[in-house]
């Protein structure tokens, strides 16, 4: 069966959680390094699914592998092969899919609350409200078509769904390791930045065991309904073998 591509671009933010999901429930997938590689496949369908994670850089950059992940969802969006969109990748299905990506008014970095549309709650099975962990500058418009999922305080367009393709500027995937592991790697950065939406290491650090187990549980239930949606083994009923002969004959 053909694998869930999983595109990775900063050894701090890993799949985290969605491995968990994907081996527990037997669906094989490919780890790729497009920054590292040098490479980024071309042809979707050689995938159940695309998952894009985030990453240190702006998908408007001027970069061959960001160009070639562009290419790749677009190519997923006409074949019709399920996309996931984890911030940097939220932000490059947008774009795949014709929408702006810009700054947003302020940086959004540590815990915040999300209100969930709807439409999310019945299709995900999530609650109205939800506190997420979030690394981010930029924004994105919701694409034509596409319908809003969540929104926040600081930032309006949190995530977006258009058929089986679904983003979410923030980050679903994380693990209280791989917090700890960020905020230590981004601590100059943690420094510098600043704003309404920002927290500080040790409130991010401080805030860790009260959201981290309900940021699991949303995306449980996010992972369980995006994958639901991937292609599946056909099963095909091999009659007896005297059956068999009996209608041959």
């Amino acid at each position: 069966m053909k694998p869930v591509a999983i595109l990775q671009h900063e050894t701090s933010q890993g799949p985290g959680v969605l491995l968990d999901h994907l081996r527990q429930r037997g669906i094989s997938y490919e780890l790729i390094s497009p920054c590292d590689e040098g490479r980024t496949p071309m042809r979707a369908r050689d995938y159940r699914g695309i998952v894009v994670l985030g990453s240190n850089h702006c998908a408007n950059e001027q970069l061959r592998w960001i160009e070639q992940e562009r290419c790749l969802l677009q190519n997923a969006l006409a074949g019709d092969v399920p996309v996931l969109g984890h911030c940097f990748g939220a932000q490059m299905l947008a774009r795949a899919m014709g929408a702006r990506v810009w700054r947003n008014p302020c940086a959004n970095i540590g815990w915040s609350r999300v209100w969930i549309t709807p439409h999310a709650q019945a299709r995900m099975d999530l609650p109205a409200q939800a506190t997420i962990f979030n690394w981010h500058y930029d924004t994105f418009e919701i694409p034509q078509g596409a319908t809003r999922t969540m929104y926040g305080s600081h930032c309006l367009n949190k995530g977006f769904v258009h058929g089986p393709h679904w983003a979410f500027q923030g980050h679903l995937e994380v693990t209280a390791q791989s917090v700890r592991d960020w905020c230590n790697e981004g601590a100059p950065e943690l420094r510098e930045a600043g704003g309404p939406a920002v927290q500080t290491r040790a409130q991010i650090l401080a805030q860790l065991p009260m959201h981290i187990n309900q940021l699991h549980q949303i995306a449980a239930r996010t992972y369980s309904a995006w994958t639901a949606q991937l292609q599946r083994p056909r099963l095909f009923f091999m009659p007896p073998w005297g059956e068999a002969r009996l209608a041959l004959a």
